[in-house]
Formats: structure tokens, C-alpha cells, sequence
């Protein structure tokens, strides 16, 4: 394979749409780093409709992965499988497995509660608590049957530091979360979300509903996360994932169909289908 996009006759999408199987196109970069996180041979039905397929995919340790692709196309979908978020959903059902850390998410003793703690979750639109700035920070430690004050007021600063948001609010750490700005309360749910400690974060099209200041504040703060955890990041907006994320895999119909850095992956993809989505020419 070249290292440009294959002009080849077949039709990758095409075959998809059709409900082909067809193995990713994964660059060699992304087998030479550590894996944090191992999806494998991955399906989810919701009821009798198939929504992933086959999807494998390595995520590299302390680093930023944005997963793309047209609307519906499984995205969020797949992100949400990674902590069993789909298990609320009733009518779920999946093969195959992923391993975060060497373990099993999805074997049959996996204590969920427990697996959750081990990522944090950062949704699309903000979700603070109706308590304090300093509680929201320190709710997970709180649950857990933290009580030194000393402790708590550590960790909050700390994770607020690492949210770029102490400067901020470090003066008023009493008031109810819910009075902050919206671009406040994304930055608040990822400092909620790093003061467990997570081994990796996961997000889901955080910036969606931000104004373009508040935007670039959190994309600042995903890059400076970048080298202590290891993003999973969703969006819709290819600019902001060259921005920010180290690699890219471009997702259709449920399928992984490109996977490797991003740079790579915008500029010079191995695939035409790829080129494609990403020039506009479709999706």
C-alpha cells in the first residue's frame, strides 16, 4: 500500500452500505504505541438492527484520538460501549470484547460501577451538579468516603488547575456550579472528570454547544491533557479534531474505515474514500 490514496476501483462504502464487512485501513504508526485501550471484534445491536460492525481499534496510551464520520454513523455509539453507557439501554446486545488496561470491559465479573471510575466521561452538553464549584470537583472522592477537608481542598485545586479554570473560580469555590458560563461548566466537568484520576477520558462532542470562545478554551485544555491522559474525543467538526487529537479514525455506517495520525490522515489518507469525507465531497 502507498502512501497515497488508493485509487482503486473498490468501493469501500459503497460495500458498507451494502452490509460488507471491510477491514479498517489501519496505519503502521498506530501499532507502534501502546495501547491503553484494545477494541475488539466489536458489535452492538440495538434490538435486531446491527449499528457497529467488526470494529477493532487501539487506542494509544496519553494521547488524543478523535473518532469522525458523517451523522450516525456510530460514533458516539462506540464511545459510549467503551464504559457500558449502552447497558441502560435494554434492548443492547454485543459481541466481541475490549480491553482497557489488559482488562476485560465487557467480561461477565466486570464490576461496571467500578470500570466507570477508571474513565471520565465528558458529555456534549455540560452537566454540573447544582452544588458548590469545590463539590462538583470532588464529588467522585466525596461518594468514595473522603472526609479531610485538607484532601478534598487538594484535589479540587489541583483538577481545577488542570482544567485551566482555578484563575477563574479559585475565589469563589462556595457558589453553586450552575452560576458559572457555559464554556466554565465544560472546562468544571472535566476538572470533575480528571480528579478521579481516570485512566483515560472520553468525550462526547464536548464543544457542540459552546460559543467559539468557550470552544477554544476547551480545545486549549484537551492539548494540554495531552501526555497526562489519554483522550477519546467524538466530533463532528473535522477542523477541530486536526486540531487537537494525535489520531483520527474515520467511522461509517458503523464501520472503522481509516485509522492512523491525524496529520497523515488530512493530508495524505491511504484511502480515496477518506480523501473524500474529508474534502467535502460527501457526508
Amino acid at each position: 500500500m502507498t502512501q497515497s490514496a488508493d485509487k482503486s476501483p473498490f468501493d469501500r462504502l459503497a460495500a458498507i452500505a451494502a452490509g460488507t464487512v471491510v477491514p479498517a485501513e489501519i496505519h503502521p504508526e498506530v501499532h507502534e504505541e501502546e495501547a491503553v485501550l484494545s477494541i475488539q471484534d466489536f458489535n452492538l445491536w440495538y434490538g435486531p438492527k446491527q449499528v457497529l460492525f467488526d470494529n477493532n481499534l487501539p487506542v494509544p496510551k496519553c494521547k488524543v484520538t478523535a473518532l469522525i464520520g458523517p451523522s450516525g454513523c456510530g460514533k458516539s455509539t462506540l464511545l459510549r460501549s467503551v464504559n457500558r453507557m449502552n447497558d441502560l439501554i435494554d434492548s443492547v446486545t454485543i459481541t466481541g470484547d475490549m480491553m482497557l488496561g489488559g482488562d476485560s470491559v465487557y467480561s461477565k465479573g466486570v464490576d461496571v460501577i467500578e470500570l466507570r471510575r477508571r474513565m471520565g466521561m465528558v458529555f456534549q452538553k455540560s452537566n454540573p451538579f447544582p452544588m458548590s464549584i469545590r463539590d462538583n470537583v470532588t464529588y467522585a472522592l466525596q461518594i468514595n468516603g473522603e472526609r479531610n477537608r485538607t484532601v478534598l481542598d487538594e484535589v479540587c485545586e489541583t483538577a481545577l488547575r488542570g482544567a485551566a479554570l482555578w484563575d477563574e473560580v479559585s475565589d469563589r469555590l462556595d457558589e453553586n456550579a450552575l452560576g458559572m458560563s457555559g464554556g466554565q461548566q465544560q472546562r468544571l466537568c472535566i476538572a470533575r472528570a480528571i480528579a478521579a484520576e481516570p485512566e483515560m477520558l472520553l468525550m462526547d462532542e464536548p464543544c457542540s454547544a459552546l460559543d467559539p470562545i468557550a470552544t477554544t478554551r476547551v480545545e486549549e485544555l484537551i492539548l494540554r491533557l495531552r501526555g497526562d491522559y489519554t483522550v477519546l474525543i467524538v466530533t463532528h467538526n473535522m477542523q477541530q479534531a486536526s486540531r487537537v487529537s494525535d489520531y483520527t479514525a474515520f467511522m461509517y455506517l458503523g464501520q472503522v474505515v481509516e485509522y492512523g495520525p491525524t496529520a497523515k490522515l488530512f493530508t495524505n489518507p491511504l484511502l480515496q474514500e477518506t480523501e473524500d469525507y474529508i474534502t467535502g465531497r460527501f457526508g
